[in-house]
């Protein structure tokens, strides 16, 4: 890869850190950074107007440019501040019944296993977290393990399109076509997709996607989206209920009245997708995108050869996007998190997984082999002191 120079300097990014954990939050190029900062300085030279005037057409334009990157009706998505956010909306208004079963992996975000195992707890149903063996060797394999998990009980299935501590890109688009096949509501996180592999949400077979702006599009903090297929939108009750509900002056969309307004909050955030959108194709953002996957791809097997581990999948496209994660063998992955910034100023998340631990690098268009490198060189040395690594 040729690393992209004239970009590193559009990052705010600390230069004396080499990191490689844009996958966890993202980070924000200075001119979408910039346009933030404009629309926080209008919302507090007159907030009235910025809130109780011109937010809806605001909110509006915004959502009408997210529509179009991931081509679907503008009024079938809602901003939200993330994709937990997104998640609680719909499994608390599921409707779920004694017996009930979300089928999903054992691969899945942390947070969201949560939001389930609480859900299905209250309403006696069941959250079903199949097993999927890793390391992965097709789609076919994936596919086949994730329906044995499948009973006449379920209702909905709940998937990431690409997974968090894993890092792996799931055959989603497969997986819903054959939920559907079968009935099911299809429920899909997407939140490290967008800005980061392709999403045309008319094509994909998902009732209900969420997607973070804020990772991969490189939008300021607190920047999501729920999307819920028009037939499908009425079962969702809004997670606070505000304004909008039972509205004195109903827009066209109960969706839209129901999750968007909810009383005062900073909407700066959300009206910066067109500035990251007008980024990326300004940039040339498909072969930023390109290049950093062949840099991720060209070092996985070399980093799992120094760890002495396998590589999770097959090293392609198909199950690969901009990061990776290698299974590595210590007891204490908190420490070595910190021990690698501490001590050798790399950012890098180091991750649990039921019993297996991931470390997870992340390469975006500021990084470059050196930075790779430095990580290689930091757990060699960490590997020969027999610090904190097997």
């Amino acid at each position: 890869m040729t690393p992209h120079k004239d970009l590193r300097s559009q990052f705010l990014l600390d230069p004396s850190i080499t990191y490689l954990n844009f996958g966890s939050f993202g980070a924000c190029p200075k001119p979408v950074f910039t346009d933030y900062q404009n629309w926080q300085l209008l919302l507090e030279k007159e907030p009235v107007q910025f809130i109780a005037v011109n937010n809806i057409a605001n909110l509006k334009t915004s959502r009408e440019a997210l529509a179009s990157y991931v081509n679907c009706n503008a009024d079938d998505l809602v901003y939200v501040t993330n994709p937990s956010y997104a998640i609680n909306i719909v499994a608390k208004s599921l409707a779920l019944e004694e017996g009930d079963e979300i089928l999903s992996t054992n691969i899945e975000y942390g947070a969201l296993d949560r939001t389930w195992n609480y859900y299905c707890k209250k309403s006696n149903a069941r959250y079903i977290r199949q097993p999927i063996t890793l390391p992965v060797t097709s789609k076919e394999a994936i596919i086949e393990q994730f329906w044995k998990g499948y009973t006449k009980k379920t209702k909905a299935i709940f998937i990431s399109h690409i997974t968090s501590s894993t890092a792996l890109r799931l055959p989603v688009e497969e997986i819903c076509e054959m939920a559907k096949e079968k009935g099911l509501l299809t429920i899909v996180d997407g939140a490290h997709v967008p800005g980061h592999i392709s999403l045309d949400l008319s094509t994909l077979k998902a009732d209900i996607y969420t997607g973070a702006c804020h990772k991969w599009m490189m939008t300021p903090k607190g920047c999501s989206f729920l999307y819920v297929k028009k037939e499908y939108q009425h079962l969702f009750d809004p997670l606070v209920i505000s304004w909008g509900y039972d509205s004195a002056a109903p827009s066209h969309s109960q969706f839209l009245d129901y999750h968007q307004m909810q009383g005062t909050r900073d909407f700066s955030a959300f009206l910066t997708v067109p500035k990251a959108i007008e980024f990326m194709q300004d940039n040339n953002w498909q072969q930023v995108a390109a290049d950093c996957r062949e840099l991720v791809k060209r070092n996985y097997p070399v980093f799992c050869n120094l760890l002495g581990a396998t590589p999770l999948c097959p090293v392609t496209d198909d199950f690969l996007g901009q990061m990776c994660s290698i299974p590595a063998r210590t007891q204490t992955p908190e420490q070595l998190q910190r021990y690698l910034f501490e001590n050798y100023k790399i950012e890098i998340p180091v991750m649990r997984q039921d019993e297996h631990v991931f470390l997870r690098y992340s390469v975006n268009a500021f990084n470059t082999q050196e930075d790779l490198d430095k990580l290689y060189a930091a757990l060699e040395e960490i590997m020969k002191e027999r610090r904190l690594l097997q």
